[in-house]
């Protein structure tokens, strides 16, 4: 690893371009960071989107295709891992092209829009899969007769239906925050400057600063949520597993006494 960086070094050396600085943009490249970070980033992106896509299309497979897997946990792992493959095939594909020119934006104000929704919206459903997740595996632990009853792979269906509603219109107000526009204070004429982010409209009014809000609750209420359904988990696993020892002892207890009375 140390010899790569080295020899990446090197040669951005040879070829006198500064390490840290931004190369000039031109009608076909306007790099985000310097191309020798932004080289073995873009590897890295493209194996992830390669082993990502391919994971969660095989996930998707084995969960619908398996008659030994149709539960109710296999219902959420098909459906996380098509919010998964959706993030990775709308969003890093995008991403990586932002990153080698983000000036000028030419993929239209709809593909920019949905861009930004699309990404948001898959990062919310994967969120609420996973504590929506975790809490019926508390419920078949903690409570596995009333698990029986309630969890039902009908109600599991309705319930990941719901959380697809919920996080895409959560998500929703990306599509009206977000659109093509000048960089900076450049005049209106220059098309070379027209960027996607987020409108001035958005910024000015704090609707913006609103979403940021609600996307870090996305993840913080969530995390303490799994944080204590762990939480109860493990001490409930450690409360059988002190139970099951203290039958295994009284049970080897009952035996010893049998064969010393023998």
């Amino acid at each position: 690893m140390g010899l790569t960086n080295s020899s990446s070094l090197a040669v951005c050396q040879e070829q006198d371009i500064e390490i840290w600085a931004l190369p000039p943009c031109n009608k076909y490249l306007c790099p985000l960071l310097p191309i020798c970070i932004l080289i073995p980033m873009t590897a890295v992106c493209l194996l992830l989107l390669v082993l990502g896509v391919g994971g969660n299309v095989l996930t998707v497979i084995v969960t619908s295709c398996s008659q030994e897997l149709h539960n109710t946990t296999s219902l959420y792992l098909g459906s996380l891992a098509v919010s998964d493959l959706l993030m990775l095939l709308l969003g890093l594909p995008l991403d990586l092209h932002r990153l080698w020119r983000s000036q000028p934006w030419v993929l239209g104000t709809v593909l920019c829009q949905v861009w930004h929704w699309s990404t948001e919206a898959c990062a919310y459903c994967s969120i609420l899969h996973l504590t929506a997740l975790t809490a019926e595996r508390y419920l078949a632990i903690c409570f596995p007769l009333r698990a029986k009853v309630l969890v039902t792979q009908q109600r599991v269906k309705a319930l990941l239906v719901v959380l697809w509603v919920v996080a895409l219109l959560s998500a929703a107000p990306y599509l009206f925050l977000v659109g093509v526009q000048q960089a900076g204070n450049l005049s209106s004429d220059d098309d070379f400057s027209r960027e996607c982010g987020p409108t001035l409209h958005a910024q000015q009014t704090g609707l913006l600063e609103t979403m940021l809000w609600i996307t870090t609750s996305y993840f913080i209420l969530p995390f303490f949520c799994l944080y204590i359904l762990h939480g109860l988990i493990a001490r409930e696993l450690l409360r059988v597993g002190k139970a099951h020892l203290g039958l295994a002892s009284y049970r080897n207890h009952q035996q010893t006494v049998r064969m010393l009375g023998k």
